[in-house]
């Protein structure tokens, strides 16, 4: 996202370029209707590697496992947004492979689960 300075001519050095990240890139991940999480935590991750190993390797070890909704996850009925619209990720290609470059934003629903006690509606 371009900024605009407040001073003609400014020029600052950019801190999250993706060669900053040795070889990782920024994903964000959010979940969908869970306020207790309120933004998308944003995760330094090899480019190659596969969606389906960021789901059940790299996920679990994240605060999104604090939220008492965590354990009852149906993954197989999990619907993803990238950038917004809806996509099919395939567990099996990597981050790169399923459109997802450095500073993509992803988010995930989960049917039946709106937050602590339906608190979501």
């Amino acid at each position: 996202m371009p900024v605009q300075a407040k001073q003609p001519g400014y020029k600052g050095e950019v801190k999250d370029r993706v060669e900053l990240f040795h070889g990782n890139q920024l994903l964000y991940i959010g979940w969908e209707d869970h306020m207790m999480i309120c933004a998308p935590f944003a995760l330094p991750l090899p480019p190659a590697m596969p969606f389906g190993d960021m789901v059940e390797k790299v996920l679990p070890t994240t605060s999104f496992t604090g939220h008492p909704d965590w354990p009852k996850i149906d993954w197989s009925k999990v619907e993803w947004l990238r950038s917004g619209q809806p996509f099919k990720p395939d567990p099996k290609k990597s981050l790169a492979d399923n459109g997802l470059g450095h500073k993509a934003v992803i988010r995930f629903r989960t049917p039946g689960l709106t937050g602590i006690n339906g608190s979501h509606t």
